[in-house]
């Protein structure tokens, strides 16, 4: 082999090097390169479910002599749920992820009609509020179609911002997002009441914005605004002050009907002790804690369970979120990266939400603990997140230091490891 044939082969041998470092922003979901997907993902998942289904099989009792409904009322809702986000996951799990790029925008105008279509329809004397989507006795609630509608696009929107080198342009970027930003304070959390939610899309949106490689000072610029919205939205709403009250101080509101359910939640987790009163010997289900199979369902479980099971339940969802984690890290390309951070965000800000409420460390809202908590749309599109991850994970790649130095095509350096994708280093200002 001569130096010329050498030189040839050595600029190939480059050329395929930078090709496979280079950030891609488009489809690289070769049907060559799958592999066995992630199971320990749906392992935990089960796991987290039957907690839940335990937890309300128990409690049901207790909630049917409240509601004066049939003894298995809520069991057997809750099975149907998980049957249906069972269905969610499998077809989830089946659609090409490109797929879900192309119907990023008919799946959110779906989702907007939906909020909108909540908002004329009659409610329920119980809850009041215009969150739900009612077709005779089932009810579907807007909001949850909202989260997952909004991470498929902003994922499939900043991708190709990153492909095309305008994640920064204000008119293809910020323009859309401030759009949606508006429209979701005016509408989830004004005219519908619910800021839980609201919150939670938000974080979603900029975690996803900040991975993305927004630059920092738009986003504090952007936070900013949204925290003056939220303030302002607080001080609007007497029950939304009487809550923050309730928060900074506990003891001296809980005969009100703001600190109710906070207080009651907090005898719950502190009457299980360490070791727990034991699965069939809860007290504050018996219509003393609000909301006890729905956002209050970790004091129901603390309750059972004690101090031990609740940390047990704890690293059950450390768990989970480390397997997001690390399928977020081993993506193939910008699209499914942002996606799993989008899902990372929404299950571990809603579980962070109300665990900390239920131990008074952060305000009561009105937020489920994902695949645990009483709810059939909660768990049909935490589901269906479930099977986007698990596609995912068929096509991940390795890192530098798993691939013996050699970078796989879509995987990402340290810096995005860490958390922000960024071409040219030291952009991020």
């Amino acid at each position: 082999m001569g130096p010329r044939s050498t030189a040839t082969n050595g600029r190939a041998v480059n050329n395929g090097l930078r090709s496979l470092r280079r950030p891609s922003s488009g489809s690289t979901f070769d049907s060559s390169r799958r592999h066995r997907p992630d199971y320990w993902l749906l392992v935990i998942t089960a796991i987290l479910l039957a907690v839940g289904l335990i937890v309300i099989f128990s409690i049901s009792p207790a909630l049917s002599a409240v509601s004066r409904s049939s003894s298995n009322f809520y069991t057997v809702r809750q099975l149907i749920a998980i049957a249906l986000g069972l269905v969610a996951l499998v077809v989830a799990a089946q659609v090409p992820l490109d797929k879900w790029r192309q119907w990023a925008k008919p799946l959110m105008a779906f989702a907007a009609g939906a909020t909108l279509l909540a908002l004329v329809m009659p409610v329920n004397p119980n809850y009041p509020a215009h969150r739900w989507v009612r077709l005779g006795s089932l009810s579907f609630q807007s909001v949850e179609l909202l989260k997952f509608a909004v991470l498929v696009w902003l994922a499939g929107m900043l991708a190709t911002g990153i492909g095309n080198g305008t994640i920064r342009d204000l008119k293809r970027t910020l323009r859309p997002v401030g759009i949606v930003l508006g429209v979701i304070l005016v509408i989830v959390a004004g005219v519908q009441s619910d800021l839980g939610s609201t919150g939670v899309i938000l974080l979603i949106m900029g975690a996803m914005l900040f991975v993305a490689g927004m630059p920092l000072k738009r986003l504090l610029f952007i936070s900013g605004i949204i925290v003056l919205c939220c303030a302002v939205l607080v001080a609007l709403m007497p029950y939304r002050r009487d809550r923050l009250m309730t928060y900074l101080h506990p003891s001296s509101n809980c005969q009100s009907s703001s600190g109710y359910q906070a207080c009651q939640a907090l005898i719950a987790v502190g009457s299980g002790g360490m070791a727990g009163l034991g699965l069939g010997s809860s007290v504050q289900a018996y219509g003393y804690l609000p909301e006890a199979a729905n956002d209050s369902i970790f004091a129901i479980y603390a309750e059972k369970f004690g101090f031990i099971g609740s940390v047990v339940l704890l690293g059950v969802f450390v768990a989970l979120f480390v397997r997001i984690k690390q399928i977020a890290e081993r993506a193939p390309d910008n699209f499914s990266r942002l996606l799993a951070v989008g899902i990372f965000t929404w299950f571990s800000v809603q579980s962070l939400v109300n665990i900390g409420a239920m131990i008074g460390v952060l305000p009561l809202k009105g937020i489920t603990l994902p695949f645990v908590s009483y709810g059939g749309t909660s768990i049909i599109f935490a589901l269906a997140a479930i099977g986007v991850l698990f596609q995912i994970s068929r096509y991940t790649t390795y890192d530098r230091q798993r691939n013996g130095g050699m970078a796989h095509a879509g995987s990402i350096d340290r810096r995005r490891l860490r958390g922000a994708h960024n071409a040219a280093p030291g952009s991020r200002d």
